[in-house]
């Protein structure tokens, strides 16, 4: 069987009072409270107080047959305690009839599903919490603003176990599908997807009062006949409209109350359709899954967000709008806290816009600015002078406040240089020490004799191979890397100018030295190594400074015999035992 669900947004944006550029710093009141109580008390007397009133006498003549939803903004709510109490009072008999469900919505009715997903959830929980003080319901069915969606919000509603979202049946969105069915979100099918059927919705809240309209007057036998016109195997029929529309969008005077009031009556008596809450449509099984890759809404023939971030005026308002986030998360004071919400009201932005509407636009009726230019001047001087109140409230956290302020500009990626030089140079700094500090460099240096000890195993397989002639005339090269550490004792000779201290400290060398002829006692080939290592440490023992020097070009001359001798016979052992001083290798010669 199919299903009206008819849903009303009430929503009333605060006014800003004319805030001149030398107000910045001196006047922290933003409010026009002139405006604003006589707005709410016109809207109250001519829409919501009869309108509701009509509601509640259809529920007491229909029961549970008749039912409804609203979405009431945190900020409506917050206006009616303020100018109107009785009107928050004709709302809470209603939530009593157990036949009108509250939804949720963003608190100010921001735009901050869009930029800041935090920011979103936190509005989210304090809507609900403002819904449950006052109506006793807890919302398990959302609007956004606007009806403002994509399949990113749907997840962040899905995590916050939320049933269902309502959103618009947008035509670019929806191809030949009908909006008049349940569906779901792609990633989390148990999130249902209730979409507005924009054309019969907008023949009541934009075109009722206008007389070119083809259609016109509209009467409710006229309108059930399109709901029974509809496909039969459709399910349900979304009705989504502003609760202004009765009484302020089109006046009393056009019978737009007597539309309302009689619409049960006719929907009943030529129809067998239904009224439904939008928790009782959600147990419906949904047809399929909805994809909205781009966020829609239900402002003009765009069916997108346009309206409020479509020019560089609102751009900029909203990127320096929520650069402060972080910083307002610091801050305890509730009037600094209090207006941040009523900074994101989407009409502040809505009012920017310069693009050309088609049809009647409800919001016009609250706009006090003559230009887009001077809504985006008058509120970009109120956001200055809070900036200014939020550092001065954060004086005394600011160290904390240095950190990416929103995702609008995409901080997330970007990594400090500073912070990769400094663990560069933490990793250095064990190798740099040596290179200052004088004894140490000593007591490291033999960790690299070790290293190098451990290349004989590879000269054993060398020596198991018969072609050894080649891989002998290699050692001479490395033979190259110890004639280079001698040059590094030079740098401790001269570090030491008196020659008896660098005598006393070679003499650890020996011990050195004998250490590692224990070690290499089992292999013979390190003890060649360390058997002509060690002949230049016994002239730096015996010999001063200056013939060591000299008699560093000889070394290279034994060296290079050492190394023919080692191609013509290989008798490597013989010279192990021998162990000749440089003076028997001058009698060979």
């Amino acid at each position: 069987m199919k299903t009206i669900c008819l849903q009303f947004k009430v929503h009333q944006p605060f006014r800003f009072k004319r805030y001149r550029f030398f107000d910045i710093g001196k006047s922290h009141y933003y409010y026009d409270d002139y405006s604003n109580e006589s707005i709410v008390r016109r809207l109250a007397s001519k829409c919501f107080l009869p309108a509701n009133k009509i509601l509640l006498d259809l529920i007491k003549e229909y029961g549970s047959r008749f039912k409804i939803s609203f979405s009431i903004s945190g900020v409506a709510i917050d206006q009616f305690e303020l100018y109107a109490p009785e009107v928050l009072e004709s709302f809470k008999k209603l939530a009593a009839t157990k036949c009108v469900e509250f939804v949720s919505e963003p608190y100010a009715h921001s735009l901050a599903s869009l930029i800041d997903k935090e920011e979103f959830i936190q509005q989210i929980k304090m809507h609900e919490e403002k819904i449950w003080e006052t109506f006793g319901q807890k919302p398990k069915i959302f609007r956004n603003t606007e009806l403002i969606y994509n399949d990113e919000i749907g997840n962040t509603l899905a995590e916050l176990n939320y049933n269902a979202v309502m959103t618009e049946g947008a035509k670019h969105i929806l191809g030949w599908k009908s909006p008049d069915f349940v569906y779901c979100n792609p990633d989390n099918p148990r999130l249902k997807l209730l979409l507005r059927n924009y054309k019969l919705s907008d023949d009541i809240r934009l075109r009722f009062s206008d007389r070119n309209w083809s259609e016109f007057p509209l009467t409710t036998e006229k309108f059930v006949g399109w709901l029974k016109a509809t496909d039969l195997k459709e399910e349900v029929i979304n009705l989504y409209m502003n609760y202004e529309t009765f009484g302020h969008v089109h006046a009393p005077e056009t019978g737009v109350h007597d539309f309302l009031k009689h619409l049960p009556s006719a929907v009943f008596k030529h129809s067998n359709i239904t009224f439904s809450t939008p928790s009782e449509v959600a147990k419906k099984q949904p047809v399929a899954p909805m994809n909205f890759l781009h966020p829609v809404s239900w402002k003009d023939e765009a069916r997108d967000v346009s309206a409020w971030l479509g020019n560089e005026l609102q751009q900029e308002a909203v990127n320096k709008l929520y650069a402060l986030s972080n910083k307002v998360k610091l801050v305890s004071d509730p009037k600094l806290k209090k207006d941040w919400l009523y900074l994101q009201v989407s009409e502040h932005f809505y009012y920017m816009s310069n693009r050309f509407f088609s049809g009647i636009d409800v919001n016009s009726y609250h706009n006090p600015y003559n230009s887009p230019y001077d809504a985006f001047i008058n509120y970009m001087n109120v956001l200055s002078d809070f900036e200014l109140r939020l550092q001065e409230a954060l004086k005394d956290v600011k160290p904390l406040v240095d950190k990416p302020s929103t995702k609008l500009f995409n901080n997330s990626k970007s990594t400090t240089k500073s912070s990769v030089k400094m663990t560069k140079i933490e990793n250095e700094i064990p190798g740099a020490v040596p290179e200052t500090a004088g004894d140490a460099t000593v007591a490291k240096k033999p960790a690299v004799k070790k290293k190098a000890a451990k290349k004989p195993a590879a000269k054993k397989k060398a020596a198991a191979k018969p072609a050894a002639k080649k891989k002998v005339a290699k050692k001479p090269a490395a033979k190259k890397k110890v004639a280079k550490k001698p040059a590094a004792k030079k740098k401790v000779v001269k570090k030491a100018a008196p020659k008896k201290k660098v005598a006393k400290k070679a003499a650890p060398k020996k011990k050195v030295a004998k250490k590692v002829v224990k070690k290499a006692a089992p292999k013979k080939k390190v003890v060649k190594k360390v058997v002509k290592k060690a002949a230049p440490k016994k002239v730096v023992k015996k010999a001063a400074a200056k013939k060591v020097v000299k008699k560093a070009a000889p070394k290279k001359v034994v060296k290079k015999v050492a190394a023919k001798k080692v191609v013509k016979k290989a008798a490597a052992k013989k010279v192990v035992k021998k162990a000749a001083p440089k003076k028997a290798v001058a009698k060979k010669k």
